[in-house]
């Protein structure tokens, strides 16, 4: 029996190349705080960035205690990892090793290795998938949930549903323990990056708790519209930049893998990014800036499954699809009556399933997550049948499954103890003031007890007026005429 960790002198390149990786994705949990906070009412910027932020906390915790090594360790029933195989990190942390140098004499000292990195590199690379992947969900919450029940959903939603999943998906054999998970070493499904494991689950368990927590006050009926679309713009540019970490980084080193990937997710972003604006255009008669950010986001959720298994035609494929399909599927919450938010359902869960089932049909045999691997295959229109496709059905529908009853549990696990909404009264008046004695902008003006809206907030003032009066009033008022807002029509 193999022993693990195994030890070994790390490579300063591949150490140098995952340890910025491991920077840039978990820059993209604030980039996503920024994306969030400007599509939201200025009444709850602070609570949505707040709710993506304290992620990093509840989940570094946890994740160092425990996590790493559930979603690492040696497979425990085809369910999850080992629990006592890496407490606490134990074996990881305190054993520095430094590379060779013949000039000086000075031998090298071998030390946990995960591939080419010392094992507390990938560590931290990893920590900042569960991170973001909690900060996700999010989105579909906006304006209503207490801020301590959302704490305690994360920590227990983390540790029940990403922890396990993360082992199917991201834990192979012969790794960081004899045996992984079953979606990676007995389905052979492709998820270079985190599709399943990340954006499925997420959009899931995002759908679920938003539909236990129940619509926002006056939706959709309700005017709500994005405060700041500058603000949405840069938190968009921030996601982009570190989901080259996201994928590029996943490659474990800095060669061509690395390379490969940090192409096709451009190519892919940007075609998504298109595909959403022409959506707009036909259907709208206008492409917004809010179109183009959500579309880049649509594109890096679809192609981080699949960016080491395609090349740039299937690439195309992939952004073009995700950005029209993703256009398409952010209506799907009027249609059906549930209030995600910020549409995490209609980019996360729908992107992640076109990213992932994709690989089924586009997988090209000459790129690296296929060529000179036996057990999974190119894709149908590469002349591999449908044999990579069931393979990926099977991946995304358990994960989609699992999530969605591992999130149930949480969320009500969480409504039934502390409870999952703020008052009527305080969502009314804003969630910021209520949960955080803070507002996001200074709208008073120096030296006057007079505040200063400009044209949009005193609309905003005004509903938001009507919508507490209504709320003393013993009832919810039903305004005259529907009006969608830019953030529910296409997130």
């Amino acid at each position: 029996m193999d022993q693990f960790p195994t030890m070994g002198v790390p490579d300063t390149g591949d150490t140098a190349w995952i340890l910025t990786s491991a920077a840039l994705v978990l820059l993209m949990t604030p980039g996503l705080a920024f994306f969030y906070g400007g599509m939201v009412r200025v009444k709850s910027v602070l609570n949505m960035i707040m709710m993506s932020i304290s992620a990093m906390g509840v989940v570094t915790v946890l994740w160092v205690l425990y996590g790493y090594s559930l979603a690492f360790g040696n497979d425990v029933g085809n369910v999850v990892g080992n629990p006592t195989d890496y407490w606490g990190l134990k074996g990881l942390i305190g054993i520095d090793g430094v590379a060779a140098d013949p000039a000086s004499g000075t031998a090298a000292f071998e030390i946990p290795l995960v591939g080419t990195v010392p094992a507390t590199v990938f560590v931290g690379f990893q920590m900042m998938f569960a991170i973001i992947t909690v900060a996700l969900i999010s989105g579909a919450v906006a304006d209503r949930m207490k801020f301590g029940a959302w704490l305690l959903f994360s920590a227990l939603w983390v540790t029940i549903v990403y922890f396990p999943v993360a082992h199917w998906v991201f834990a192979f054999d012969e790794g960081t323990a004899e045996y992984g998970g079953w979606i990676a070493n007995k389905i052979h499904a492709i998820d270079f990056a985190g599709g399943t494991a990340v954006h499925i689950n997420a959009g899931v368990a995002a759908l679920v708790l938003a539909i236990i927590l129940g619509k926002r006050q006056g939706w959709p009926t309700l005017p709500i519209r994005p405060h700041n679309l500058p603000l949405v713009m840069l938190g968009a540019g921030l996601l982009w930049f570190g989901w080259y970490g996201f994928n590029a980084g996943s490659a474990g080193s800095a060669n061509g893998v690395a390379g490969s990937t940090f192409v096709t997710t451009t190519v892919a972003t940007a075609a998504a990014m298109l595909g959403w604006l022409l959506v707009e255009r036909i259907r709208d008669g206008h492409a917004t800036l809010l179109g183009a950010a959500s579309g880049i986001v649509a594109g890096l959720v679809a192609i981080t499954p699949s960016c080491a298994a395609v090349d740039v035609v299937g690439s195309l494929v992939i952004g073009v699809v995700a950005g029209i399909v993703c256009a398409l599927a952010v209506g799907l919450k009027y249609r059906f009556g549930f209030d995600d938010s910020l549409d995490v359902v209609g980019v996360h869960l729908v992107g992640g399933l076109v990213g992932t089932l994709l690989i089924g049909l586009v997988a090209a045999p000459t790129t690296a997550a296929i060529f000179g691997e036996d057990d999974v295959s190119a894709g149908l229109f590469y002349g591999g049948g449908f044999d990579q496709l069931w393979r990926q059905s099977i991946g995304a529908l358990s994960v989609l499954a699992y999530s969605a009853v591992g999130t149930t549990i949480v969320a009500l696990i969480v409504k039934y103890t502390i409870g999952l909404r703020v008052d009527a009264e305080d969502e009314a008046s804003g969630i910021d003031e209520a949960e955080h004695i803070q507002s996001g902008y200074d709208l008073v003006g120096a030296g006057s007890a007079v505040v200063a809206y400009s044209g949009e907030e005193r609309r905003e003032h005004e509903v938001d007026h009507r919508d507490r009066q209504a709320v003393h009033a013993g009832g919810h008022q039903d305004w005259s005429g529907r009006s969608r807002s830019a953030g529910d029509d296409g997130q």
